[in-house]
């Protein structure tokens, strides 16, 4: 077993500090963030089509 194994996959990102943005910058991070949660939703349901198709080829 080698050490790099017994490292988590992912590390946990550390937040921003948002405390020194500006107001416009701060409107415009929303923005992205809500652009990027419909695109993620948009991936999901995606994927959730492709399972429930193969679910339904598979039962059969």
């Amino acid at each position: 077993m080698e050490l790099d194994d017994l490292e988590p996959r992912r590390q946990t990102k550390k937040p921003k500090d948002l405390s020194t943005w500006s107001v416009e910058d701060l409107e415009a991070y929303i923005a992205a963030m809500e652009a990027e949660i419909v695109r993620t939703r948009a991936v999901i349901a995606d994927k959730m089509g492709v399972a429930s198709a193969a679910d339904a080829l598979f039962k059969r």
